[in-house]
């Protein structure tokens, strides 16, 4: 099975990051920015992402444009302060261009100013590593 994983961050504070990190030490593929087009077709794309301004960066939103043929199916792993998960926005890009979306995603809290301080947490992390294994087994 071909995996790969690509994220997006703004945040100096490494949320986003963290889980991207995870992912990769849950399955061992490297993580990579979005600015990284795919190189060849993948059977399963974690897209590590999270909400900017209620939806998701349009640098994501580019990356699915340009990687639409390459993707058999997107696995949203997400965090926000705000609770709120991205699959939504997510999947309101993917589905205009047809790539197939998982209903299965994994989503956290993550911390910003006060708000959930200290997450995602190593618990949150395990649980991601958890998930993904549990798809790519």
């Amino acid at each position: 099975m071909k995996v790969a994983i690509r994220y997006f961050t703004k945040s100096k504070k490494g949320n986003t990051f963290k889980l991207a990190r995870a992912v990769s030490e849950a399955i061992d593929v490297p993580y990579l920015t979005v600015n990284e087009d795919l190189k060849e077709k993948v059977d399963i794309l974690f897209l590590v992402n999270a909400m900017y301004a209620a939806t998701i960066d349009k640098e994501v939103k580019r990356f699915l444009i340009r990687n639409k043929e390459k993707i058999s199916l997107l696995v949203n792993v997400n965090s926000a302060a705000s609770g709120k998960s991205t699959l939504k926005a997510v999947k309101k890009v993917s589905d205009k261009v047809n790539i197939p979306v998982s209903d299965k995603e994994y989503h956290t809290v993550a911390s910003w100013l006060s708000l959930n301080k200290g997450r995602p947490n190593e618990d949150d992390l395990n649980r991601l590593k958890e998930f993904v294994t549990s798809l790519v087994k």
